[in-house]
């Protein structure tokens, strides 16, 4: 289950953000807004020289963390937001810092620091409004790290069971529709790994071992873009082998499902080439995969 990373992804965030935190600031008891008079930078010292955190109450803190935020300085704000954690841990203002510490660390490439104050925040706040978009930032701090398919994977891996995790807990939240997505083009990149490994094999005439590798994605990953290459690799390399009942099988499998790809076509050309044609033939994995896609027979 990378994938691309979406352009977009920091100016999501910070709208989230906007909506459901700023809002929120404005009703805590006896303050005032953001660019009020008694909350304004020049009170918080950042005009001249800011007094230490412990001189300063965890509204100031916090709002001067997200002056930070809005000046580029994520790090930094996730500091500022981590302060008030730290020194003010049961106030109001620590449970928003806490999100909003996340949020900062992830926009400044900390992706461990966010993940920890998300689950901090799940630790203590597991039913809040709030939780699905923890749940995100989780999730985020491990698919944001997922590199080109010649690299390790295990980001990979983490982003899919955090990103079911939105889709089965928070199914009706904003969320949802979100990681659902991620979800299918985190495993379309591990489909794309297995692939680029099978055909390594495939080139080298180790026809065993890429097999495994494209039985892999014909089983585990067949709703990804893969599908269809595997497919026919599958015949190339079990005419390889000699074994045509195989090839004969998988070629109509990809008939059924993607007949007009060219994947299909070179199937079909490779096979007649041969004297043969695409069918249901033989006792394998494959014949009981054409059952399962072909005739819906499960058992």
């Amino acid at each position: 289950m990378r994938v691309a990373r979406l352009a977009s992804r920091g100016l999501a965030l910070a709208a989230v953000l906007a909506v459901t935190l700023l809002p929120a600031c404005s009703r805590m008891p006896g303050s005032g807004s953001i660019g009020s008079g008694s909350l304004g930078l020049g009170s918080l010292g950042m005009g001249s020289r800011e007094p230490p955190p412990e001189s300063q109450t965890p509204q100031q803190l916090y709002l001067s963390g997200e002056a930070l935020l809005a000046d580029g300085q994520p790090r930094d704000a996730g500091e500022r937001f981590s302060e008030v954690e730290r020194l003010y841990p049961y106030s109001e203002w620590a449970k928003r810092a806490m999100l909003m510490s996340a949020f900062a660390y992830h926009e400044g490439g900390l992706y461990a620091e966010s993940r920890a104050a998300a689950e901090r925040y799940l630790e203590f706040f597991p039913a809040d409004v709030d939780a699905p978009y923890a749940q995100f930032l989780i999730a985020l701090s491990y698919y944001d790290q997922i590199v080109d398919i010649g690299r390790d994977q295990t980001n990979a891996f983490e982003s899919l069971a955090e990103m079911r995790d939105i889709i089965e807990r928070y199914p009706d939240s904003e969320y949802a529709s979100s990681a659902q997505m991620k979800f299918e083009l985190a495993l379309d990149h591990l489909a794309g790994k297995e692939m680029e490994i099978g055909r390594y094999y495939l080139d080298r005439g180790h026809y065993t071992a890429a097999i495994n590798r494209f039985r892999v994605v014909v089983e585990d990953y067949q709703t990804t873009t893969h599908t269809p290459e595997a497919l026919h690799r599958l015949v190339e390399a079990y005419l390889s082998l000699g074994l045509d009942n195989e090839a004969q099988t998988a070629a109509a499998i990809l008939g059924h499902n993607f007949q007009g790809s060219v994947w299909y076509a070179d199937s079909y050309a490779l096979l007649t080439g041969r004297g043969l044609r695409p069918a249901d033939v033989g006792d394998s994995w494959l014949n009981a995969t054409y059952r399962q896609v072909v005739r819906g027979e499960w058992r």
